[in-house]
């Protein structure tokens, strides 16, 4: 039976599908930085969601396990975090085997193997490894130890739970790991193909691994140096995070006594302050040098998207840090210097104080203020890449795009960033200084009539001003009782 003719060519459809909004960066994810060799140099960053997965890369006593506790013991905690890989000192090169499925992990096939080797190139010499008995192995760890035998002082080999890797004993640009040759051992092994070949490198600075981390992922938002360096190298890193296009913060732990003494000047609390740096937070604490990562496990908790999410850092606790046992004359140091500590109250109660910024802002308006940056720019942006049609260079385009502006920042106000109050900045538009924002913000856009013609011939959008309204938050309170008899 004949179809007849197309419906189409009477009704004709077609469906388009809408392209995907940009997303809204994630401003609760921190980057531990360490020095330990577990994570390589090409692959330079590990994501995290809890401490059970830390544990079985790094064991339970590297540093980056130790950070990684104080920031996941939270209470609230946070969702995740990156774990990052600092060459401190020059790196050796490695090979890595491909993955091994859970059928190629079975012992039983390494067991057959009673006589067998490879060759593979170390730092460009061959080395032949011969002789090797599997039979009575019971585990890969086994076997491993057994090709390190054979490798002699040339190399290493571990298996790590998924993948056999070697290691040359060498260090630097020259250290390298390449070429297994194809035999039944190295094909079990998966070391014939599929493998990574990571050259080693010279020793790096901790500012050279943070550009490249920075160059490498913007999803990470709070740097945790945990490595032992000095001051110099944290303040370089601090510059550099205060510089850059995307935002980012910075937390530091310092354990040194000097930031309790009022006199001195040197110390990195004091340095970071001089240098009105809003964008890195020093915490003292003689006790644990990962405290700022507790500080910052506690405020990544911030849902922005949420209502009445956003906090203050004072009051907060650090689970499993020790608080300390200041003098009134130390915690006033502290404060002078912008230098936050974990602080023992005589009614047996420990907060964070202050929870400041070492220029000066308080933490919540420095997570909070590059949120509202982020929001308000992927809103608009979203408005001119996801309309099917263009945003036209009239008043009813501007106020298009005002209304989007307007929309994010009312769910600054929903999540208790912004709040109503006296604005006490300068006058623009309709709205004059010392009168009242009911709202928590006003958004103005310039007349489209006041464009010059070479802004309006590059489609320029008219200047758009924003005046927002922090909710701000209570730290300090003075009680007045008067009685009467």
């Amino acid at each position: 039976m004949a179809n007849g003719l197309p419906v189409s060519s009477v009704v004709s459809v077609s469906v388009s599908m809408s392209a995907i909004a940009a997303s809204e960066r994630d401003f609760g994810v921190g980057l531990i930085l360490g020095d330990s060799n577990t994570i390589d140099t090409e692959e330079r960053l590990r994501l995290y969601t809890d401490i059970d997965s830390v544990a079985e890369d790094f064991g339970t006593s590297a540093p980056e396990y130790l950070a990684a506790v104080a920031y996941f013991s939270a209470d609230p905690g946070p969702a995740q975090c990156y774990i990052g890989r600092w060459a401190k000192t020059a790196t050796s090169g490695i090979l890595k085997g491909k993955i091994l499925g859970t059928a190629d992990q079975n012992i039983e096939l390494f067991n057959v193997i009673t006589d067998g080797g490879f060759s593979v190139n170390i730092d460009g010499s061959e080395k032949t490894l011969s002789s090797i008995d599997l039979q009575n192995e019971t585990n890969l760890n086994g076997v491993a130890s057994q090709i390190q035998t054979s490798l002699g002082g040339d190399g290493t080999c571990v298996w790590n739970g998924q993948q056999f890797v070697i290691r040359s004993s060498t260090t630097g640009a020259t250290s390298t790991v390449t070429n297994v040759s194809s035999t039944q051992l190295s094909q079990l092994m998966g070391l014939d193909n599929g493998t990574t070949a990571v050259p080693g490198i010279a020793a790096e600075t901790l500012l050279d691994a943070v550009t490249i981390l920075a160059d490498m992922s913007d999803d990470w938002y709070g740097l945790l140096p945990v490595a032992t360096t000095d001051d110099q190298s944290l303040i370089d890193v601090a510059n550099f995070i205060a510089a850059t296009s995307t935002s980012r913060i910075m937390g530091i732990t310092t354990q040194e006594t000097d930031v309790l003494n009022a006199s001195s000047n040197t110390d990195i609390a004091s340095v970071l302050q001089s240098q009105q740096n809003n964008r890195v937070f020093v915490q003292y604490s003689s006790f644990s040098p990962y405290a700022a990562c507790a500080a910052f496990g506690r405020a990544f908790t911030v849902n922005f998207s949420g209502e009445n999410t956003t906090i203050t850092l004072k009051f907060k606790q650090e689970t499993g840090i020790q608080p300390e046992i200041l003098t009134a004359t130390q915690a006033n140091t502290l404060k002078a210097k912008n230098c936050n500590v974990f602080a023992q109250y005589s009614n047996d109660t420990a907060i964070i104080q202050e929870g400041v910024m070492s220029g000066g802002w308080f933490f919540d308006e420095r997570h909070g203020l590059d949120w509202l940056q982020n929001t308000v720019q992927t809103a608009v942006w979203n408005l001119l890449y996801t309309s099917t049609t263009k945003i036209p260079q009239t008043d009813a385009g501007v106020n298009r795009m005002v209304s989007v502006i307007e929309s994010r920042l009312n769910q600054g106000v929903v999540n208790g960033l912004i709040a109503p109050g006296v604005w006490n900045g300068d006058s623009f538009g309709a709205l004059n200084t010392g009168d009242t924002l009911t709202t928590g913000y006003y958004v103005y856009a310039l007349p489209l009539s006041s464009q010059s013609q070479s802004e309006r011939e590059s489609r320029q959008a008219p200047a758009i001003q924003c005046a927002v309204k922090l909710a701000g938050a209570i730290h300090f309170v003075d009680i007045a009782i008067n009685v009467n008899r």
